[in-house]
């Protein structure tokens, strides 16, 4: 969840031309993270576990692959950006091992 709330504090200084753009594929990846973690948990089985946090992987590398499309652009300063970008690379080490765990256990 901090990820997100760093997300929309970062997208909160963009232009408004931009606010339907870059800015809410940001947004709606951030999202998805926690959502998807979330959904699969509440799912009850390990398949649907892993396969909703496969989900939230995929968000996460999103999100990274957008803020760095964002300092490219100038959009925002690296500077800016770094608290967003070190909580990106948190949370997907965090969700790569989760899902290792998982797979080991599953056998």
């Amino acid at each position: 969840m901090r990820l997100v709330e760093i997300a929309y504090r970062l997208t909160d200084t963009r232009p408004s031309r931009e606010q339907f753009g870059l800015t809410q594929q940001m947004r709606r990846a951030a999202v998805s993270i926690p959502s998807h973690i979330a959904e699969g948990h509440s799912r009850h089985t390990r398949p649907a576990y892993l396969h909703h946090l496969g989900i939230a992987l995929g968000s996460q590398a999103e999100l990274e692959t957008q803020l760095e499309l964002t300092i490219r652009l100038g959009m925002v300063s690296a500077a800016a950006a770094k608290d967003c970008e070190q909580q990106a690379s948190l949370v997907g080490r965090r969700l790569h091992a989760l899902v290792q765990s998982l797979q080991r256990n599953e056998s």
